[in-house]
């Protein structure tokens, strides 16, 4: 948790960004399954999915954090 500007504290979220095909940032939150946003540029992602996890928890009860997110392994399959 981080203190904020108004001495509330904030929860922190990972964030795993992407670059799609159209040359969008895409970014998702994997602890909040379905809250993700896109943007032209990182800067104006972070702000989006910022609001997009603001209206997340708004619009959902927070879910538990019985899990801890570790990363993401790219794996290889031959087809």
């Amino acid at each position: 948790m981080a203190l904020l500007e108004d001495g509330i504290m904030g929860k922190t979220y990972d964030v795993i960004i992407e670059l799609d095909e159209d040359g969008y940032y895409v970014g998702s939150v994997p602890l909040l399954p379905g809250c993700h946003t896109q943007a032209r540029s990182i800067d104006d992602l972070l702000i989006r999915i910022k609001e997009a996890i603001g209206l997340y928890l708004k619009v959902k009860e927070e879910q538990k954090e019985d899990t801890k997110f570790l990363g993401i392994q790219r794996v290889e399959v031959n087809v």
